[in-house]
C-alpha cells in the first residue's frame, strides 16, 4: 500500500486542519493510501532553541502572539525566525533523515512554510526518487524562503497569484497545480439544510435579525472585545455570534461585557459550519482558512489590514477586494460604519453573489493531484526544475 506522510505544525491551527481534512477525505473515498500525520515540531524539539531558552515551543510562542495581538513587527520577527532556521538547517536535516530512515514513505506532503528546504533535502537524501510536495495553505507565498524554494518541489496552489509566484521562481508548469481554493473540512460539503430562524431562537438569538459571526481563528483575539463594544453600543439592527476558540479569558471578558445586541458567545467548538449557517456575514482576521470557510458558506467578509496584520495574510486583503467579496478596514474601531456599509442592500447582494459564484473543490482535487504525481514518478516523470519558465498572470 502507498504510504504518504502529511507534515504539519500546530502554529495557528490551519496547517493541522488542512492535513487532517486530506486524511479524512482519503478515508471517506477509500483511497488505498496509508496516511501518516507528522508533527514537525515534535521531530525538531531536540534543536528548538526557543524551547531550550524559555521552555516554550516555537509554535506555542506563535499562538500566544496571535491570542494577545502581539503581531506588530511580525515581518521582522519572521525574518529572524528564518535566519534561525537557516542556522540550524544541517542539524534539522540530520534529524529528519533519521526519521525517514525509520519511517519510510512513498511521498512527503508539506502543509507548512519555512521548513520546505530541510524537508525536501532530508527526504531526497534518503529516498532520492520519491516525490516531495508542498501544499500552500496561504492564498499566496510571502517570499523569500516561505513556501516556495528554488529546489525540486511539486507545488499545489490555491490561487493564480501563487501559481505565478511558483513559475517566477523557476518551477515548470508540470510541477505546479492550481486548485479551486483552500482546503475545507469535509463537514462543509456534508451540511444538512436547517431552519435558520428556528435554530437561531434555540441558541437565544432573534430569528430574523442580520447576524454577524466574529471569529479570529483557534486562539481568538482581544480585538473581539473592541468589536463587541463598538457594535454593542450602536443602533445597527444586527446580532452577533462570537467564537473565541481556546481563549477562555477572552470568552469570560465577552460574557462580562454589557451589550444591548443579542449575542451568542462560544468557546472552542468543532461546529463552526453550524454557526456559519446561522450567520449573514463574517468579521475576523484575513486568515486563509477562515476566509475560505466563510465564502464557501456565502458570507461576505469584513477584515482588517494594518501594521499588525501578519505579513503572509496581507495579500489576502487585496484578494478580497479583487474578488469583491467583502470590505477591508484599516482599524476595527470603524466597525460600526463598515458593517453599515456592508449591509446596504446593493452591497450585501453583490458580495453574496460573488461569494456564491466561488465553487471550492480543492479537498477533492488534491488527492487526484497527488495520485498524478505518484503515477508520474512510477512512469519515469521528469522532475527537473526549469529556472527559465515564464510566469502566468497573477
Amino acid at each position: 500500500m502507498t504510504r504518504i506522510a502529511l507534515v504539519y505544525f500546530d502554529a495557528g491551527g490551519g496547517h493541522r486542519s488542512a492535513a487532517t481534512a486530506i486524511q479524512e477525505i482519503v478515508r471517506q473515498k477509500h483511497i488505498p493510501w496509508d496516511i501518516d500525520l507528522v508533527n514537525l515540531q515534535e521531530l525538531l524539539d531536540p534543536i528548538d532553541v526557543v524551547r531550550g531558552l524559555t521552555g516554550l515551543r516555537v509554535q506555542d510562542v506563535y499562538n500566544s502572539m496571535l491570542r494577545n495581538g502581539w503581531t506588530l513587527g511580525s515581518p521582522q520577527l519572521m525574518r529572524a525566525l528564518q535566519w534561525t532556521i537557516r542556522a540550524f538547517h544541517a542539524p534539522s536535516v540530520r534529524l529528519l533523515e533519521r526519521y525517514w530512515l525509520g519511517t519510510p514513505v512513498d511521498m512527503v506532503v508539506s502543509f507548512i512554510p519555512h521548513f520546505n528546504r530541510a524537508l525536501r533535502q532530508s527526504f531526497a537524501n534518503v529516498f532520492p526518487d520519491r516525490p516531495f510536495v508542498t501544499i500552500l495553505t496561504d492564498i499566496a507565498d510571502y517570499p523569500p524562503h516561505f513556501w516556495i524554494e528554488r529546489q525540486e518541489q511539486f507545488l499545489i496552489c490555491g490561487s493564480e497569484r501563487a501559481v505565478g509566484q511558483a513559475m517566477q521562481m523557476g518551477h515548470h508548469d508540470d510541477h505546479v497545480w492550481k486548485t479551486s481554493g483552500m482546503i475545507l473540512n469535509p463537514r462543509f460539503y456534508a451540511l444538512t439544510k436547517i431552519d435558520r430562524e428556528n435554530e437561531r431562537v434555540k441558541v437565544g438569538l432573534h430569528p430574523d435579525r442580520l447576524t454577524g459571526l466574529v471569529l479570529f481563528g483557534g486562539q481568538g483575539s482581544n480585538q473581539m472585545i473592541e468589536i463587541d463594544r463598538c457594535l454593542g453600543s450602536s443602533a445597527l439592527p444586527v446580532q452577533l455570534i462570537f467564537v473565541c476558540g481556546k481563549n477562555r479569558a477572552l470568552e469570560r471578558r465577552l460574557r462580562s461585557q454589557r451589550s444591548h445586541l443579542p449575542r451568542l458567545i462560544e468557546g472552542f467548538t468543532t461546529n463552526v459550519p453550524y454557526y456559519m449557517q446561522l450567520s449573514d456575514f463574517f468579521i475576523g482576521k484575513p486568515g486563509p482558512g477562515s476566509l475560505a470557510e466563510a465564502l464557501a458558506m456565502g458570507l461576505p467578509v469584513i477584515v482588517e489590514r494594518n501594521a499588525w496584520t501578519l505579513p503572509q495574510e496581507r495579500y489576502n486583503t487585496e484578494w478580497i477586494r479583487d474578488k469583491q467579496v467583502g470590505l477591508v478596514v484599516r482599524n476595527f474601531s470603524a466597525i460600526v460604519e463598515t458593517v453599515a456599509m456592508l449591509l446596504e442592500a446593493e452591497n450585501l447582494s453583490q458580495f453574496r453573489q460573488n461569494a456564491a459564484a466561488m465553487e471550492n473543490r480543492a479537498l477533492f482535487e488534491i488527492p487526484e493531484i497527488l495520485q498524478d504525481i505518484l503515477d508520474g514518478r512510477m512512469n519515469g516523470h521528469d522532475s527537473t526544475l526549469h529556472p527559465g519558465s515564464a510566469a502566468v498572470a497573477s
